[in-house]
């Protein structure tokens, strides 16, 4: 580990932020950011910092202040105002008290910031606030865990770090641990930092390099020592391998992980999970051996609510099998629950007031020949988990190589996932469809960018599907800059079986399935039926039938091995109810289409399958993107009336009744009331046109 301290980059941050901040505010968000980004030190939202100064209110006083970070923010994106500023003299006298309990502590918090708008810092504020010194950083570095959390640690921290660090035995994050630094912090002046046993580092000094730097080195000791004593890491061969079995597996694992809702009409509520498949990963899962070690608790208690206080191991998965293997899963799920419960039953009497219990599923499943799967209520909640599991299998190595692994108690590892800290920390799930993965097919049109956008600002989790090329990147490029990870692009030729099944596999691979499956890609093509080439029409039908067969097909596959039910969601036409002239190509394999999608409502109904369609009519654009329909026919029907393309558009729109435009939002919508299962519905079509008489389904 070498520092990244750049004075360039300090004084960028000293000009960007000096003037409203202060200096030392900005040069603590800047070292705050250098830890963040190094995922050896802290992950997603771990650690904290802090720099002490002054504050003027509005009577001009100026009092001693403590900027730290407030709780569940990223040191990795800190801003200053995620450095709250609270009362350090006030802080301070609370030392005197002889406890002060969490509920009681955050209340003091609160009611001594200097604004009331801001965030509620750390729980480990009064950590901060009882030592003198001026800039303080505290990590979770993998190299120092590697030292405190196995038999003998104490002496192993001494030995890799020497005399310029106290050593301080576990104490629970919070007011008790505030005392206990502050006492060992006096008991040893002079010293660099302290190391708190099955925590983490904290260093301080003068100023935010010092402190920063300080971090840096003593890491970096730790590290050389663990180097020192490391066994070779053998490398696995069978990534390809394990990454073909993806495909199977993690939809049956994310249909187990699905937890009951009650509600008929949404019976599931479901979970994203994302693969952790490295050579390091499978050398350590395919060693029988290390399956008590991975059956301990977590590197430090931090980690508790992204991943639960241990993983479930899958004992020789059938991976040749998938019924067996199914049937595996399944109960090997069950069984975790069932001893979650019993965890919770015996610690109940500790549980804060207030505190909801999570759901009993895990978090972390790990799988010889395979790796590991990691879940959470969306993408984001999973790859934190997906990264903290990379980082606890790697150091859990290092310790097996060299001593025996201890963790936190049981009722210390339940006192800090059931916190109020942690759990404040955690985001609810409000949008209707979190959780829920999509497959949108010619999402690269505008109907298709439209339906896009709904799901995702409804919470969905969209793999946006056409052919390769400009189109595609470019829609999935627009989308990822408002909802992130939550948004890929998938290549997907829907005339060619195998591109939809390695459609599938490639979102069952990222997000570990699908929920809802939209049959959006057509072609249209005008010509009178004297003039309609037969090839022209069979294009037509590969793409509008035989693509429509095969998406529907495959969707029906995967849901039925995920087990959690679906929603297919065709868009159709009113050509099929109300075809036009010049349009029998489009309209004959639309209907067909249409046709195949009311007989899959019929057969996936037994697996709580929903199949409906909606019916646009007119949708010239979506935004920048034009329809492809419409580029088609839009020629032929301006030179028909004589009319320019706004002339079009109001045609099409003074012949509906409610002389509505009609749009991809609408249509977006329209997908979104089946997706949303707002009625117990199948086999239905919603007309989005604004009404026409003639094209009402009948």
């Amino acid at each position: 580990m070498r520092s990244r301290w750049s004075e360039e980059d300090a004084a960028a941050f000293v000009a960007r932020y000096a003037s409203r901040w202060g200096e030392d505010l900005a040069l603590r968000t800047y070292t705050s950011r250098l830890l963040g980004g190094d995922d050896r030190l802290v992950l997603h939202g771990g650690g904290n910092t802090s720099v002490k100064g002054t504050f003027t209110n509005r009577l001009g006083e100026t009092i001693p202040a403590l900027y730290v970070k407030a709780s569940g923010h990223d040191l990795a994106t800190l801003e200053p105002d995620g450095l709250p500023g609270v009362d350090l003299g006030y802080l301070r006298k609370l030392r005197a008290l002889p406890a002060l309990d969490d509920e009681a502590m955050t209340n003091e918090l609160r009611t001594h910031l200097f604004d009331a708008r801001s965030a509620t810092p750390s729980l480990e504020t009064l950590v901060h606030a009882f030592l003198p010194e001026k800039f303080v950083d505290h990590t979770h570095a993998d190299a120092i865990l590697a030292l405190t959390n196995q038999a003998g640690g104490e002496r192993l921290v001494r030995d890799a770090l020497g005399d310029e660090v106290t050593v301080l035995g576990y104490v629970r994050p919070g007011f008790q641990l505030a005392r206990a630094v502050a006492d060992a912090y006096e008991a040893e002046p002079g010293r660099r930092g302290m190391v708190w046993m099955r925590h983490g580092l904290m260093t301080w000094g003068p100023t935010a390099r010092a402190a920063y730097e300080a971090m840096i080195e003593l890491v970096t000791r730790a590290e050389t020592y663990l180097a020192r004593r490391a066994a070779p890491r053998i490398a696995s061969m069978s990534v390809e391998l394990a990454r073909a079995r993806l495909r199977h597996v993690a939809p049956v694992l994310r249909g187990a992980l699905a937890e009951p809702t009650g509600d008929a009409d949404r019976p599931h509520r479901r979970v994203v999970v994302v693969p952790l498949v490295t050579p390091e990963v499978l050398a350590f899962v395919d060693r029988e051996e290390n399956r008590a070690l991975a059956l301990t608790p977590p590197l430090t208690s931090d980690h508790l609510i992204r991943t639960k206080a241990f993983p479930l191991w899958i004992e020789r998965p059938a991976y040749d099998e998938p019924a067996r293997l199914a049937t595996q899963l399944r109960e090997a799920v069950a069984g975790y629950s069932a001893a979650y419960r019993a965890y919770l039953e015996r610690h109940a009497a500790r549980l804060p007031h207030g505190l909801g219990r999570f759901d009993a599923l895990p978090r972390v499943v790990l799988l010889p020949g395979l790796g590991a799967l990691c879940t959470g209520g969306d993408v984001r909640a999973a790859i934190v988990a997906r990264d903290i599991t990379a980082h606890t299998l790697a150091v859990k190595a290092d310790i097996a190589a060299m001593g025996a692994y201890e963790g936190l108690p049981e009722a210390e590892l339940f006192d800090m996932e059931y916190h109020t800290f942690q759990h404040a920390k955690l985001a609810a799930r409000e949008a209707p469809l979190a959780g829920e993965v999509a497959i949108v097919t010619g999402a690269a049109g505008a109907i298709g960018s439209g339906i896009c956008e709904a799901l995702l600002a409804h919470g969905c989790h969209v793999a946006a599907t056409d052919l390769p090329g400009e189109a595609l990147d470019a829609l999935v490029a627009d989308l990822a800059g408002p909802f992130g990870s939550r948004v890929a692009g998938v290549p997907l030729d829907v005339t060619d079986a195998s591109s939809v099944a390695d459609a599938f596999a490639s979102v069952a691979a990222t997000w570990g399935g699908v929920d809802i499956v939209v049959v959006n890609a057509g072609l249209a093509h005008v010509a009178g039926l004297p003039d309609l080439e037969i090839e022209a029409f069979r294009r037509l039908e590969r793409v509008n039938v035989e693509g429509a067969l095969l998406v529907m097909a495959e969707a029906a596959r995967h849901l039925k091995l995920q087990g959690t039910g679906g929603d297919i969601v065709l868009v159709s036409t009113k050509n099929v109810f109300a075809p036009g002239a010049k349009f029998g190509a489009y309209s004959a394999t639309k209907a067909a289409a249409h046709q195949l999608a009311r007989i899959a409502s019929l057969e996936l109904a037994d697996i709580d399958v929903r199949v409906n369609m909606v019916a646009p009519d007119a949708v010239f654009s979506h935004g920048a993107r034009r329809s492809g329909l419409w580029a088609t026919v839009g020629p032929d029907r301006m030179r028909a009336r004589g009319l320019d393309e706004a002339g079009l558009e109001d045609y099409y729109r003074g012949r509906n009744l409610l002389k509505a435009r009609v749009t991809a939002d609408h249509v977006g919508r329209a997908v979104l009331f089946f997706a949303t299962r707002q009625t117990p519905t199948t086999g239905a079509t919603i007309p989005v046109d604004g009404g026409l008489p003639d094209a009402t389904p009948r």
